[in-house]
């Protein structure tokens, strides 16, 4: 159970892939903690389905106004312009890594891993994302492997990370149990 847990969920102003933004997000409220969305900027992000426009969604905070201290663990949506747009921006960045210097967990799907490797964060970790990340991540120094969810443990945090939309339900309840202790 996730209750008093507040989680992160980090996502450019355009381009996250909205499932990969919303399932987490129910997931986190199923098992009873507060889901806020950050990003670069105030306002609202724009989702998508794929290439094309989605709905929209309210920003709680923008990565200038909060830090790690500030939250339980951090959700990294995918989604191709998504990270690609983040690991641009240091604000970002910085709070990605933040997690990780302050040991806490961290769950990254799809392309997310792009961010996390802008932060230097994924050496010697055992991770899986979007195949064609897969060069992206070993030459990063991460072990790369095809699964549905990896839970890596050999850091200074738990890192979950999975492929796409059709291992939701495995991250999820990765992210979940990882999250919960």
């Amino acid at each position: 159970m996730l209750n008093d847990k507040t989680i992160a969920f980090l996502v450019a102003p355009e381009g996250v892939e909205q499932i990969e933004l919303t399932e987490p997000w129910k997931a986190v409220k199923q098992a009873g903690g507060t889901p806020k969305l950050v990003s670069t900027r105030p306002g609202q992000i724009q989702a998508f389905n794929h290439l094309d426009k989605a709905d929209r969604f309210a920003v709680d905070a923008t990565v200038d106004e909060v830090s790690a201290a500030d939250f339980d663990g951090l959700v990294l949506p995918g989604g191709v312009a998504n990270p690609d747009i983040l690991r641009t921006v240091p604000g970002a960045v910085r709070f990605a890594k933040g997690f990780f210097d302050a040991g806490k967990p961290v769950a990254a799907i799809c392309h997310a891993p792009w961010t996390l490797i802008e932060a230097d964060v994924v050496n010697g970790r055992t991770v899986t994302s979007w195949p064609s990340l897969q060069t992206d991540l070993r030459n990063a120094g991460a072990t790369w492997e095809d699964r549905e969810v990896m839970i890596c443990t050999s850091g200074p945090n738990t890192l979950i990370t999975s492929r796409m939309p059709d291992d939701l339900k495995a991250f999820n309840q990765a992210f979940g149990d990882a999250f919960s202790g």
